[in-house]
């Protein structure tokens, strides 16, 4: 390995400069700043929707306990018993 090689790539990059120092009074005049992006804000927004959303949809309840009190809610078993194994599998 040349020397004189790295030496030349140093000069091209000037990566053997020093860089300029903040003094502490200039460093005392900036402000630190967050800029949040319009996808950030629209993401707050949905989630502040969702966790002000109720965790029950009462409508579905509703319709639920009508069909059992009126006797016209029917499970299929054969459905019951797929989405049964399915869950079992995935946890497996």
């Amino acid at each position: 390995m040349r020397i004189d090689a790295y030496n030349q790539i140093t000069q091209i990059y000037k990566t053997n400069k020093a860089g300029k120092v903040k003094t502490a009074s200039s460093a005392a005049n900036t402000r630190d700043e967050v800029q949040i992006s319009s996808f950030g804000r629209d993401y707050q927004i949905a989630k502040q929707a969702v966790q002000e959303a109720s965790d029950i949809r009462t409508d579905k309840v509703a319709e639920l306990k009508t069909k059992v009190t009126a006797g016209n809610y029917h499970v299929d078993n054969g459905d019951f018993a797929s989405k049964l194994l399915a869950k079992y599998n995935a946890l497996v």
